[in-house]
């Protein structure tokens, strides 16, 4: 249900979007520079918006916006519910998940820290 709630939300705003860049383009090129400013993106010269804002409200978008919402929703911890199955890497370079570590019905203990 979560899925099909996110594909709704964002095909809708693709569309809308979409919509408001044929029908308004200057303004919508406006709004979308101004989302830039908030990343930064605007600073780099060599990254102009003819080279990344067409690309804005495209299928190929609609399926990267969809790809990294789903995937959130794996990473969503909540109180009272099973801990996420999040992918980790070994120390070899391996990947993994958190519950391939457990062992019978003994606690998985993370400790997280720095290695600088």
């Amino acid at each position: 249900l979560q899925k099909f709630l996110i594909l709704l939300h964002v095909t809708t705003s693709v569309v809308v979007g979409k919509t408001l860049m044929i029908l308004f383009p200057e303004a919508m090129k406006r709004y979308i520079l101004k989302q830039g400013e908030k990343s930064r993106m605007n600073e780099n010269p060599k990254f102009s918006y003819e080279n990344w804002g067409p690309t804005f409200f495209s299928f190929k978008y609609l399926l990267f916006v969809l790809k990294v919402k789903w995937k959130r929703l794996e990473d969503e911890a909540y109180e009272g519910h099973a801990a996420p199955n999040t992918p980790v890497v070994t120390f070899n370079g391996e990947v993994c998940h958190v519950f391939d570590f457990m062992q019978d019905n003994r606690p998985l203990i993370l400790n997280f820290g720095s290695c600088t």
